[in-house]
């Protein structure tokens, strides 16, 4: 099983806002958004922009180049719930921000 790693500092995201770490070789935008810390998959699935980069609102982040939503709570898009992107669990331990990121399955 995948450890958690820690990603930031509790603070260091402004509340409604992302940023894009690397973790275990993957990219991953981890926001802070409505008291809570939130993690998924930096890369919008239509043409790879860095989701960490969007405007979040409602609990969704608008990927910046073409606005797809994904919700920050489990990654699914907004306009197609059969789309999702990975989300990963996130926890505070002290002021560390940790996310935990198994590997990536290859597709069948």
């Amino acid at each position: 099983m995948s450890e958690f790693t820690t990603v930031a500092q509790t603070g260091a995201i402004p509340e409604g806002q992302g940023i894009t770490v690397v973790v275990d070789g993957r990219l991953v935008a981890v926001f802070y958004d409505q008291g809570k810390y939130w993690a998924i998959d930096d890369l919008c699935p239509h043409m790879g922009a860095s989701l960490g980069a969007g405007e979040v609102h409602d609990g969704a982040v608008a990927c910046p180049w073409h606005a797809w939503r994904f919700g920050l709570c489990d990654g699914t898009w907004r306009d197609n719930p059969k789309l999702k992107v990975d989300h990963f669990e996130t926890r505070v331990v002290g002021t560390d921000v940790q996310v935990r990121v198994p590997p990536k399955t290859p597709p069948a």
